[in-house]
């Protein structure tokens, strides 16, 4: 079941005669629970054609980098063979993806295409709406909750937010059946990239090939459903007392997946909660609440990506304190190589630059450091957002956005004021020493780093 408040159509045409559906596979690359496939794939058996899924592969894609694109590829492959077994023929091109959807509508009945929140996204979707002659129809796959069912408008914190979500979910917390087309498209000759050649790729397309490909994160739908299964048996019930520790593997890891699609949400979700377990709705508030708050903040805030997002109590204290001394300021490229006085904030930044990851409560404490550390707070901003965007493979998306915001105030309340920070929260090492063995941690990126288990 597909829920109404999951569509919209994006620019109200008549479906014109055709040769085939097409489903502009962007956020969602994936095959299972995939609202927008399975859409595409009734209104083909519909309109008796079948259905072909384009990609475009672009170097355009804001801060992305060798590290993004290879984790991105790797899923696009399990994709394309999964797309086959059903039926279903995947174009891939190298072109600019609205451009690449515009060529292909020329002979499309209907176009169909997943729901990004961010600026490029909704600004390929219109662009592609105001050119083509048949229907563009949106299906948004990539949240539990649809974004303006949960809420009209931009909310204050989780605390606002958690029962407009807890009142919804129970009409979308529910299975999604997969289905194969009638009419199957794998005969088409519609040419269709190798991707099995990363590098030659990245050489053909200009891929910025500074920041090195992941060795710990593999991507894909299968290599997702391990590490869930991994979780749901292993991490799952030592969850709420243990994820801030990252000596105690309780997380799921799975965010980078869920960043490009790769895995659903709402397939986690439902499989968390078959499992059950004391620690389930710890883990469902990560997952839902939080995450899909920061969704609302990028879609219904236009300064996600900047100091002006941050509420007003927030830009004001920075602002009144942004003359105070700072104990250290560290230029960029000595918090890019971490390489600071402080061993645990560097463990964290090189627990980034190599694996594309960082423990979340450590990126809590590392962004917070980084105000501590610049010279003013807009500055610092700035300096976090760049960090986290370039290296780690779960940026660049709304998790990523409110989880910087997050450092400076965003979602937050006002503390007790003191130097730098204002009345913005505070964090410092001692915290770290309470909650975990934080020596233990900067031992385990130290082992990542030579190689060892």
């Amino acid at each position: 079941m597909i829920q109404s408040q999951r569509i919209s159509v994006l620019d109200h045409r008549e479906v014109t005669q055709g040769a085939y559906v097409l489903y502009w596979m962007e956020a969602s690359q994936r095959v299972e629970y995939n609202h927008a496939l399975e859409y595409a794939i009734a209104r083909a058996d519909e309109l008796r054609v079948p259905v072909i899924v384009y990609f475009g592969l672009t170097a355009d894609f804001p801060e992305a980098n060798a590290r993004h694109y290879r984790f991105m590829l790797e899923g696009l492959r399990e994709v394309e063979a999964a797309l086959m077994d059903r039926g279903i023929g995947m174009v891939i091109r190298r072109e600019s993806p609205p451009k690449g959807v515009i060529a292909l509508a020329r002979e499309a009945c209907l176009i169909v295409v997943d729901r990004g929140y961010l600026r490029v996204q909704r600004a390929w979707r219109d662009f592609v709406a105001g050119r083509i002659e048949c229907p563009l129809v949106q299906v948004e796959s990539d949240v539990i909750v649809p974004v303006e069912t949960a809420s009209p408008k931009e909310v204050y914190s989780a605390a606002t937010f958690r029962p407009r979500i807890k009142r919804a979910i129970g009409e979308f917390l529910i299975p999604l059946a997969a289905q194969s087309p009638h009419r199957s498209s794998l005969g088409l000759a519609m040419g269709s990239l190798d991707i099995g050649d990363a590098q030659g790729i990245f050489a053909d397309i200009k891929v910025d090939e500074s920041v090195a490909p992941s060795k710990h994160f593999i991507g894909g739908a299968g290599h997702a459903r391990r590490r869930l299964a991994d979780f749901l048996e292993k991490g799952l019930d030592r969850y709420s007392d243990f994820r801030n520790d990252p000596n105690a593997d309780a997380t799921s890891n799975l965010s980078p997946y869920l960043h490009f699609g790769q895995i659903s949400a709402l397939e986690i979700a439902l499989r968390a909660l078959e499992r059950g377990g004391p620690a389930v709705d710890a883990f469902l508030e990560e997952l839902i609440v939080r995450r899909e708050l920061a969704v609302n903040y990028v879609f219904y805030n236009s300064n996600y990506d900047s100091f002006g997002a941050l509420p007003d109590w927030a830009r004001r204290t920075l602002a009144a304190h942004r003359g105070d001394r700072r104990p250290y300021i560290y230029a960029l490229e000595y918090l890019e190589q971490g390489q600071t006085h402080d061993p645990f904030w560097n463990a964290a930044q090189r627990e980034m630059t190599l694996t594309g990851k960082m423990h979340g409560y450590m990126r809590m404490y590392w962004g917070k450091k980084i105000l501590e550390w610049s010279a003013g707070p807009d500055e610092a901003f700035r300096t976090a957002l760049y960090l986290n965007n370039r290296y780690e493979i779960d940026g660049r998306d709304p998790n990523g956005f409110a989880g910087v915001a997050w450092c400076f105030g965003k979602h937050d309340r006002p503390w007790a004021r003191r130097p730098v920070f204002g009345s913005v929260r505070y964090m410092n090492e001692a915290g770290l020493k309470r909650k975990f063995d934080i020596e233990g941690y900067v031992r385990k990126v130290q082992r990542l780093e030579s190689g060892q288990p």
